[in-house]
């Protein structure tokens, strides 16, 4: 079983919302705007430079949003990692973690070859040094190691130490780069001629506007901000306010600055004579994209004679290094998370007593960041960064949606994004659109980011799965029992809380699994206190198997029966979550009849069940060991009438058993449902002859009294009552309750809510 001794450790909480913001802005502003303008622009045209980055960054804000809901809700260190194992469990969590920690360590290396780029290029330009290719591309490496390990030092000193730097480092390479912003659109608004740079506005010889998306993706890596951001949910004031608004606040900044930037490029470089490549005198955007990764240094230093090379370092200096120290700072986190989880060795998760820095985890992420630095290229870098990055914003929008559908009510928020689900959905779109488009740029980086993924796998089969510890979002198997392998297709569970919820289920579950020749699954969900370690969860099995073993003393003779007992903090999440693994088919529930939670129409189990359930369910309400004789039947159409009716001619009695199927018209108004031919179009499928079947109408405005009415007559002494249930969302029904809440709350006689599944929402509730 799953280790539950936690490891000690604690990391500290110093960094303000200024600081976070400015870790955000420095991740951003780094490589993406100096190796990535004169690429862009070379590829897409002036115009698509600006679009580059004008869309990254309406993409970015999609996925900030999921990520700053997500991060005031769980705000610890682990960022994405923290948000796949409350969404997902254990497995698909380790592989987020996994490619968290190489994304911020692949960045961090694209941002150590920038600084050397630039710094090898101005050195020699002064005629300090001269150096052929082949030496200039060992020296680019040797100071890219060497700029790295002095800021793996700075975050070994501390978090405190690490985001002031990092804030002053961020502010003055902010405040250089709109410098160079302001000094483009002076030169744009005197020199009106310049504004022709930007003819043709996109690059057809490339493939026009679809270009544009070859560029958003190698520029991805530089919207990135807000996950370095959420790795800092231990070590920021007030957390759950901060981050989100660090988040957005950086987003917004970054995409301004960026916008910017292009257009002052676009406009730095005057058309003439001049401008040769090859002989031949070409545009500004050709010119300045045919330098590439320099092209940025290029233009400025076009832009600004005799000082643009100085201004232009001092950027990078400043804009690299700070994203640097980011990019470590979030990857040491990634690192430090799966250790304290023991996802990897508990050393990853040693904590310097002194420092309070995760002092393991940052030299494992040191060896990756100058590995990576003094191996490829940059553009491989920079494609690898973009691709693991994608990848991870993908997975976080996913979870965002599922935790908000799964969880909304386990959650404290401290913000909710709005328009939801429409932001992730938009973004994880945008997403596998930019993944897919750097596969001709970028197929080394895919090779390796598939290397990486695949020795993810080998590590959690080998090691992460048997070491794990039990998290507080996790569903736990404490006890399971297979069942025979012959038996039909049809699956159906049945949850049982104790003896008495069990054996009331006895005679239901027998009439429906002999009617569909069925399995029979038997679930319980330890409750266990939550002020209880999770491995203590065994210690409260016992209702359950008491539960459980006397149900199978009458089912098991007559059906393939299989049990399992676990556990979840959430009754409901973990009913959900066995169907879904189980592939369940029908499921059948209890329901005591009364309330015990605000905010919910018959229960804080029943009601996300009801919503969430990928199946069929039926929720029984007093029904006892009875046979029926005599039912009543409310039907208005649809699948939930359907299937009310395919149960009731189920467990009504065989020899003398009859149902009334009633429906409600208001006064004085025709009926509009035929509840004649609705029984009659699906009288074949009924195991039941149709004479059996009486039909009746009310006229009254008050549906749901007129049932209950009907329900409680003296003379229609009817013994169970059978209902369609409501699927609709929990946030809607908290408006109003549903005619079917109000009758099962408020019927005193034996009664079944039946729930269908419909084809899209089930396949919905079973993926999400």
């Amino acid at each position: 079983m799953a280790r539950d001794d936690r490891i000690s450790s604690e990391l500290s909480r110093d960094l303000s919302l200024f600081q976070i913001t400015m870790m955000g802005v420095g991740m951003m502003i780094g490589a993406g705007v100096f190796l990535g303008t004169g690429k862009s622009i070379g590829i897409a045209g002036p115009g698509g430079l600006i679009l580059t980055f004008a869309l990254n960054g309406l993409v970015a804000i999609f996925t900030a949003m999921s990520y700053a809901e997500l991060s005031s809700a769980i705000p610890r260190a682990g960022g994405a990692y923290n948000f796949a194992r409350v969404a997902f469990g254990q497995g698909p969590s380790f592989m987020v973690g996994w490619m968290e920690w190489f994304a911020s360590s692949v960045a961090g290396s694209l941002y150590a070859v920038c600084f050397a780029t630039y710094m090898v290029r101005f050195v020699t330009g002064l005629g300090l040094i001269s150096l052929g290719p082949t030496m200039s591309s060992v020296t680019v490496r040797v100071v890219a190691a060497a700029i790295a390990i002095v800021f793996i030092y700075i975050n070994y000193r501390g978090a405190s130490e690490m985001g002031r730097i990092g804030a002053v480092i961020t502010l003055g390479q902010t405040l250089l780069l709109l410098m160079i912003g302001a000094i483009g659109v002076a030169v744009a608004v005197y020199d009106p001629e310049r504004l022709k740079n930007f003819h043709p506005f996109i690059n057809h010889e490339t493939g026009g506007w679809t270009s544009i998306l070859v560029t958003m993706g190698f520029t991805a890596v530089a919207f990135e901000g807000y996950e370095v951001i959420a790795q800092a949910g231990d070590e920021a004031i007030d957390p759950r306010r901060n981050i989100p608004k660090a988040m957005i606040y950086s987003v917004f900044a970054v995409t301004v600055t960026y916008v910017i930037i292009a257009f002052a490029t676009v406009v730095a470089v005057k058309a003439g004579p001049d401008l040769l490549i090859d002989g031949e005198i070409v545009a500004p955007w050709k010119w300045i994209g045919h330098y590439g990764g320099e092209g940025f240094g290029a233009a400025i230093e076009k832009l600004l004679p005799g000082w643009g090379a100085i201004i232009v370092t001092l950027a990078v200096v400043f804009a690299s290094t700070s994203a640097l120290n980011a990019t470590v700072y979030s990857a040491t986190r990634s690192s430090y998370a799966l250790g304290r989880e023991a996802m990897l060795p508990p050393i990853f998760a040693r904590v310097s007593s002194k420092r309070k820095t995760p002092y393991v985890a940052l030299l494992f992420t040191s060896l990756i960041v100058i590995f990576v630095a003094t191996s490829l290229n940059s553009d491989q870098v920079a494609a690898g960064a973009s691709i693991m990055f994608l990848m991870l914003f993908l997975v976080v929008n996913i979870c965002a949606i599922r935790i908000r559908r799964n969880m909304g009510d386990e959650l404290h928020y401290g913000f909710i994004m709005p328009l939801f689900p429409l932001l992730p959905v938009a973004a994880i779109v945008c997403q596998c659109i930019l993944a897919l488009s750097l596969y001709e740029l970028g197929r080394t980086a895919w090779i390796i980011a598939a290397l990486w993924i695949c020795t993810g796998l080998l590590v959690y089969r080998l090691y992460s799965r048997h070491h794990a510890i039990v998290g507080e979002g996790d569903v736990l198997v404490l006890e399971e029992e297979p069942a025979a392998e012959d038996g039909g297709e049809y699956r159906i569970m049945v949850a049982v809380a104790n003896l008495d919820n069990a054996l009331s289920f006895v005679r239901t579950t027998y009439s429906i699994s002999g009617a569909m020749k069925a399995r029979v699954e038997l679930l319980h969900m330890v409750p266990v206190p939550s002020h209880v370690p999770l491995s203590q969860a065994y210690r409260y099995m016992q209702d359950g198997r008491e539960a459980i073993g006397e149900t199978m003393l009458y089912l098991a003779p007559l059906f393939p029966i299989s049990s399992t007992i676990r556990y979840c903090r959430n009754v409901a999440r973990g009913i959900v979550s066995a169907v879904r693994q189980k592939r369940t088919d029908l499921l059948i529930m209890g329901w005591h009849g009364r309330k015990t939670s605000r905010g919910f129409d018959l229960g804080s189990t029943v009601d996300p069940v009801t919503e969430l359930a990928p199946c069929d369910l039926l929720i029984l309400k007093n029904c006892g060991d009875h046979k029926y004789k005599n039912i009543l039947l409310p039907l208005v159409g649809g699948p939930n009438s359907e299937l009310a009716l395919k149960t009731a001619a189920i467990l009504a009695n065989r020899n003398d058993g009859t149902i009334t199927a009633f429906t409600v018209a208001g006064d004085g108004e025709d009926l509009s449902f035929d509840i004649n031919a609705f029984i009659a179009s699906r009288v074949d499928a009924l195991d039941l002859p149709l004479a059996r079947i009486v039909t009746k109408v009310a006229h009254d405005h008050r549906t749901a009294h007129a049932i209950l009415q009907e329900a409680e007559s003296d003379s229609s002494n009817y013994d169970l009552v059978i209902i369609g249930s409501s699927r609709e969302p929990l946030l809607r029904r908290v408006r109003r309750q549903s005619v079917p809440d109000v009758v099962a709350e408020l019927c005193a006689k034996p009664l079944i809510m039946a729930s269908a599944s419909s084809g899209l929402h089930s396949w919905i509730n079973r993926w999400l």
